[in-house]
């Protein structure tokens, strides 16, 4: 029997309703202005007081605040004021999106579908709220899986974050990462006509169905297809998230099914739990056990979930590719970094719709993919944890960092060096030495610590993601679509996008405000670890210069300008770097130490 929640609405205060309302609409100031699409006027007389101007002449916001680095705005959220008409007003988010409709360039058409994925967000983050959470002390020591689903903000760019249009009430109480409920997937029979599996080298579709699945429950399936009066070895096994299967596929493949191309064969037998990504599964029963991940047809962030069966013929060739080429990295493995690779991969072709090409959602909807587990490659004594849990900040307003550096018995600026040892140096090796990125935000990375100090970390989504810009690199069929053509300028802006602009400038923030740690001095270790870089790995002077990571500006990449132009799909993934919104440029707070040494304390 499948794993059912009540049928019932989630219920929250209005007390906490206003809260989120509270806290989004601080967010949704601070990153549109960040991105410039509103224009925040000091209010003569009053330090450190702000005004916006809605598209209405009668209505207008106060807050109080600070820009910090990157054009930050930390505001204080308890500050902030909506007057209409000489009257305040409750502050509401979705309201505060029509106030400024013009300003953010959102059209009639796009407004409806963009408020659906506001209110979503809202809905989800009231969830948050309203759910018990552990003390900030407890949640430091805590494992994995509590810490990945205690997490409240999402990514820290975006507005509408978690909208999980499609979902049901039912459905976010079962299958949203918040709410934490283990559930059964369902296994599929695709026929071999339509199906391909592919898989990392070394790695057959019978070992890892015997890992997956056993031998008794591979058994039962078989014994299904018998007795629909076909032969297994015609069959692929699939895993598919049950609610793709509920609301898609018995739709959607109606005629695969009914011609038994596509047979139903089952639960399985182990519990997963949805993780941050919302489509990624963690095997709760077997927690060694490969990650997997499925399509899922809602939209997501700027997305619908789809999997594309085209990418998955590619995605074990990639991970084997760059195992290949980083494995034996002496500097990589000084720096604890490691990746999870996604080693085999199930894509299903729909015929009715494959003249549509890869970009239709319709070519999206059965595809899965098996990630490995970091569990499988930690030793006892050390910790894991998502990064984005560096942001994390409590509904009582704690930080997590503050509580995770005083648990490591470090100060703040020795935790710093580490994490940038564990987490920045790496990304910089591959940028110089390789010439290619990862898409290293704080839900794809997986800190490893020990005693709480950071000694590595996992890097995951690196088929799906990463960009190569090397053009003299010898790259294998498949993995050839990595290969990005673009300019020496928005080769480098991956890192001060990816980590300056959608990481660093948050972490930097939060320091600043919950332990007064300076974001001046933050910054500088960040120039530090660059210059200590640098002097390491000589060889590479010449891009030293060709990538100059202590320009005066960069280019300012404007991620709620591409959702606000279209909901449903930001990028083109085929060609993600010149689907870019860029909008002026952002002052480097590293450019003052370029000729400077690296700084001892």
């Amino acid at each position: 029997m499948r794993t059912t929640v009540k049928n019932e609405a989630v219920q929250w205060t209005n007390a906490h309703w206003q809260l989120v309302n509270r806290k989004l609409v601080k967010k949704a100031i601070a990153e549109f202005a960040h991105e410039l699409l509103i224009q925040p006027k000091g209010v003569e007389s009053i330090i450190n007081q702000y005004k916006i101007q809605a598209d209405a002449p009668n209505t207008h916001y106060l807050f109080n605040a600070r820009c910090l680095a990157l054009e930050h705005w930390l505001i204080d959220e308890n500050s902030i004021i909506k007057i209409v008409d000489n009257e305040r007003q409750p502050l509401d988010l979705l309201a505060f999106i029509t106030d400024f409709q013009q300003q953010l360039q959102l059209s009639d058409e796009l407004l409806p579908t963009y408020l659906e994925e506001v209110s979503s967000t809202l809905y989800s983050c009231a969830y948050k709220y309203q759910k018990a959470q552990l003390p900030i002390e407890v949640l430091a020591k805590a494992d994995f899986q509590t810490i990945e689903h205690a997490m409240i903000e999402g990514h820290p760019c975006f507005i509408a974050n978690s909208g999980r249009i499609g979902f049901s009430s039912t459905d976010f109480q079962q299958y949203a990462p918040e709410a934490d409920q283990p559930f059964k997937i369902i296994w599929l029979a695709g026929h071999k006509d339509k199906t391909c599996f592919t898989a990392i080298n070394g790695l057959s579709y019978r070992q890892l169905l015997e890992q997956e699945l056993g031998a008794e429950v591979i058994a039962a399936f078989e014994k299904t297809l018998y007795d629909h009066q076909v032969n297994p070895r015609d069959y692929y096994f699939i895993p598919v998230h049950p609610w793709q299967w509920d609301n898609k596929l018995t739709h959607v493949f109606a005629a695969d099914i009914a011609q038994r191309e596509l047979i139903y064969l089952g639960e399985s037998q182990d519990e997963y739990s949805a993780q941050q990504s919302i489509r990624t599964l963690y095997n709760a029963s077997r927690p060694k056990n490969f990650y997997t991940k499925g399509a899922l047809s809602i939209v997501n962030m700027g997305f619908m979930r789809g999997l594309s069966p085209y990418y998955m013929q590619s995605t074990p060739p990639i991970t084997d590719w760059i195992n290949k080429l980083l494995e034996k990295d002496a500097y990589l493995d000084v720096c604890g970094f490691q990746m999870l690779g996604e080693v085999a991969t199930m894509g299903y072709i729909n015929r009715y719709c494959d003249r549509l090409g890869a970009k239709s959602a319709y070519n999206k909807m059965l595809s899965a993919l098996w990630r490995e587990s970091p569990m499988s490659k930690t030793r006892p004594e050390q910790q894991v944890m998502t990064m984005a849990a560096l942001l994390h900040v409590d509904t009582d307003g704690n930080a997590l960092l503050p509580e995770l550096i005083k648990a490591s018995g470090l100060t703040t600026y020795e935790w710093l060096q580490q994490y940038f040892k564990a987490y920045f140096s790496p990304l910089l090796h591959c940028f110089f030495k390789y010439e290619f990125v990862f898409m290293p935000h704080g839900e794809n990375v997986m800190l490893i610590l020990e005693n709480h100090i950071p000694t590595g970390m996992f890097m995951k989504d690196i088929t799906e993601e990463v960009l190569v810009y090397n053009k003299d690199i010898d790259l294998p069929e498949h993995v050839d679509r990595l290969l990005v053509d673009t300019s020496d300028e928005l080769q480098i802006l991956s890192l001060f996008t990816d980590v300056f602009d959608c990481f660093f400038r948050f972490m930097s923030a939060i320091l600043e405000e919950h332990t007064a740690f300076s974001e001046m001095i933050f910054w500088r270790l960040v120039a530090d670890c660059i210059i200590e870089y640098q002097e390491q790995h000589p060889a590479y002077k010449d891009k030293y210069k060709r990538f100059d990571f202590f320009v005066p500006q960069f280019k300012r990449c404007c991620l709620n300008r591409l959702q606000l132009n279209n909901h449903k799909q930001m990028l083109d993934l085929a060609d993600p770097v010149n689907s870019l919104q860029l909008v002026g440029n952002l002052e480097n707070p590293i450019a003052a130490y370029k000729f400077q040494t690296v700084l001892t304390p």
